[in-house]
């Protein structure tokens, strides 16, 4: 019984061996992370040499990528240019702005010209006075004139218009003064130039007080504005403004049997959120005061529902342009797979000796993926710089402010990468499903 009893503890004892073999399994763990590592360094050191020994098949490789990348890229910065474009020439109008013209909706601008004008300053008072939101009205008559002094003649749009104009139409003066009340009233033969205007006929001579002829009427020289830009065609700094009165008298001899006719109404709102509400007022209060039943002889505009008309115009756009310049991504991409379909082939000795001294499928099919993304990454880094740099010079020699999206560089060099690795992995496969003693003998 004794010796019995005796062998209990050296069973006992054995149960810490067991135990103490947990932290030796444990302890692999790191070590199978560790050549996961290493044989990734190696097979994109591999791939890399393998590309470098072939540079200009590289080369063209990747100009599919490059072309791709960069007009992906250029597109969507020249689109986003043309957006801030559009934006800008609508706010220098002025985003608040309602414009009123005379004629009827949806007609040609022959048929509007020739219609009978019945917008006349005094809509444009009666608006200033009785709808609550209007903060000032400009009422307008254009019309494109010579303008001479001395032997220099220029063509010039002259606004007819009243001192409003100056604030409601976001001018600034450089020289003078504007217009007055006096000088509406009295049809005062007065003239502002607009700053190339001015460039043009009086060169380096300061043209305050000088006598210019618009229309063969001499007007005197009372101030010159300050650069304002192109804004949907009209030139404003190679036009000029005079009083309204004297406009219709002397240079355009309109007449109407309702009062003094104007072309247009510019009309500012306190706050861009009462423009609905203003524009049905303003609609509203002119059919009132023109007696109108049926259909209407005036046209209202809202510049914030243009704004935003011509941004998703520019939108579309740049969308249909960035879509067509994808398709050569999925180009270059056919062209990496078919690079690496004829890699496969020619490599097929390398592939057997690879597999035959214990390279795995897992080993071939990874070098093939990295050697096709490094072509299509590589291909996007050299296309964004191409992109970049387009989108600098469009922005150097045109209106255009293009802007440079990361989003959208982030996102091409990421697309291209991805693209690489979907192509890659059909020549990939192909190439760890070689038999090494089939692809020895074939070679």
């Amino acid at each position: 019984m004794a010796i019995t009893n005796y062998q209990l503890p050296i069973t006992n004892y054995q149960l810490p061996i067991t135990n103490y073999q947990l932290p030796i399994t444990n302890y692999q763990l790191p070590i199978t992370n560790y050549q996961t590592i290493m044989n990734f360094i190696e097979s994109f050191k591999m791939a890399g040499q393998t590309l470098l020994a072939n540079k200009t098949r590289s080369s063209l490789t990747m100009i599919g990528m490059i072309v791709g990348n960069a007009s992906v890229i250029a597109m969507i910065g020249i689109g986003e240019g043309a957006q801030n474009f559009v934006g800008g020439q609508v706010k220098s109008l002025g985003t608040n702005v309602l414009i009123v013209r005379a004629g009827v909706p949806n007609a040609s601008r022959s048929s509007i010209r020739n219609a009978p004008q019945t917008l006349i300053v005094e809509d444009g008072k009666a608006i200033a006075s009785q709808v609550p939101s209007v903060q000032g009205v400009s009422a307008e008559l254009n019309s494109s004139e010579l303008v001479r002094y001395g032997n220099k003649n220029v063509s010039s749009l002259i606004f007819g218009t009243i001192p409003e104009f100056l604030t409601v139409r976001n001018f600034e003066m450089a020289k003078g003064r504007f217009l007055t009340e006096l000088d509406v009233r009295q049809n005062n033969q007065v003239v502002i130039l607009g700053s190339e205007l001015a460039e043009k006929l009086f060169a380096n001579t300061n043209p305050l007080g000088e006598q210019v002829r618009v229309k063969n009427v001499s007007m005197k020289v009372i101030g010159v504005f300050a650069e304002k830009g192109t804004s949907f065609g009209t030139n404003y700094d190679n036009s000029a403004v005079v009083p309204i009165a004297t406009m219709a008298n002397r240079i355009v001899g309109r007449k109407s049997p309702y009062g003094l006719a104007v072309t247009s109404l510019f009309i500012s709102i306190q706050d861009e959120s009462k423009m609905d509400a203003a524009q049905f007022q303003v609609e509203n209060l002119l059919r009132l005061r023109h007696k109108i039943t049926t259909e209407d002889d005036f046209t209202v505009r809202n510049q914030k529902d243009l704004m935003a008309t011509m941004g998703s115009i520019s939108g579309a756009l740049t969308l249909m342009l960035t879509a067509v310049a994808s398709i050569s991504l999925l180009v270059g991409g056919i062209g990496i797979m078919n690079i690496m379909l004829v890699s496969v082939s020619e490599r097929t000795q390398e592939i057997g000796l690879r597999k035959a001294i214990g390279a795995s499928q897992h080993d071939i099919l990874f070098q093939f993926i990295i050697e096709a993304v490094i072509l299509s990454a590589a291909g996007g880094i050299v296309g964004t710089c191409v992109g970049v740099g387009g989108i600098l010079l469009v922005g150097n020699f045109t209106p255009l402010q293009a802007g440079i999206s990361p989003v959208a560089i982030a996102l091409a060099v990421s697309v291209s990468g991805g693209v690489g690795l979907f192509f890659g992995v059909i020549p990939a496969r192909q190439a760890a499903k070689l038999d090494p003693i089939a692809a020895l003998r074939s070679a």
